[in-house]
């Protein structure tokens, strides 16, 4: 369990975190969202003590500085190109073993792990930054922690290693472990994630499941086909709008509600189905007013 108490941070006039709280559970992977600027990077800088600010970040009741070999608890990537840039992909993870007390070996596991055994022995440096990042979870990972915080992992990733990485953090948080990661892409993250921090200027703006999310959010519309279409408009209640397929988009009353009318009026459907807003729409709606660099119009 990773608890989050009244975070703060101030650079100079600006507050970057204010008055944070949350808190991360294990056996989930935990979005953790904002636009631009809304503290998310400097959030987890302060909760790993790599900053000085106020308030408290316990893992399982502790400080993470007061963890003797943290890395065998928590791993954690902030940055995607945080190696020496001449030494071998491998001896980077055996050094970092070496340190934390953990078995030379485990560099090629992990390597495995994240698909860069056949790269192994060449120096990051020349890595792209979708292999950087693979480095960068073997790096996490050596310890075999039971908790991980990424920064943006997705990021350089293709498709096929955005989807590789979905099923490993999943995997890991099945297995019990807590998984705190933040993304743009909010796309993925609604398929990643089992819950969401969100946050903007550094203030809580939601923590919750992700359906909650967007149901706070978002409105949810139905979508409902008849021939009869014509009468069932006029007994709704509710906005409702004609397609151009003379299908009807109903909002203001759900599913259930037009099933129950229909069958009362006699008044045969052909289909009957919610249709929810996506992460992004709730996501684009709950941080507008707190975007802090907005283009102007073309």
């Amino acid at each position: 369990m990773i608890s989050v108490t009244a975070l703060h941070k101030r650079y100079g006039d600006k507050i970057a975190v204010d008055d944070l709280s949350f808190e991360v559970r294990p056996g989930t992977v935990t979005g953790f969202l904002g636009p631009n600027g809304a503290g998310k990077s400097t959030t987890m800088r302060l909760m790993l003590d790599l900053d000085h600010g106020g308030g408290e970040t316990l893992f399982d009741g502790r400080r993470f500085a007061t963890i003797r070999h943290p890395m065998a608890e928590i791993g954690a990537v902030l940055e995607a190109k945080a190696f020496h840039p001449t030494r071998t992909a491998r001896n980077h993870l055996r050094m970092l073993a070496a340190g934390s007390g953990i078995a030379a070996a485990r560099a090629d596991e992990v390597l495995e792990l994240v698909g860069l055994s056949d790269v192994r022995h060449r120096k990051p440096q020349g890595f792209s930054l979708g292999m950087a990042q693979r480095l960068g979870l073997a790096q996490a990972l050596l310890g075999d922690p039971g908790t991980l915080i990424l920064d943006e992992p997705a990021n350089g990733l293709d498709p096929h290693g955005i989807h590789w990485l979905r099923d490993v953090l999943r995997s890991l948080a099945a297995e019990g472990r807590t998984v705190l990661v933040s993304s743009h892409l909010l796309s993925e993250m609604s398929l990643m994630a089992d819950e969401l921090v969100v946050i903007g200027r550094g203030r809580m703006i939601y923590q919750g499941d992700v359906d909650g999310f967007v149901r706070r959010f978002t409105d949810s519309t139905v979508l409902v086909r008849s021939p009869h279409a014509d009468r069932l408009t006029a007994l709704l209640r509710g906005s409702v709008e004609l397609l151009a397929d003379g299908a009807l988009r109903v909002s203001g009353t759900d599913a259930g509600a037009i099933g129950e009318l229909a069958y009362r009026n006699d008044i045969m459907l052909t289909e009957l189905a919610t249709q929810t807003a996506s992460l992004e729409s709730a996501f684009i709606t709950a941080t507008e007013a707190d975007e802090e660099y907005v283009g102007g119009a073309a």
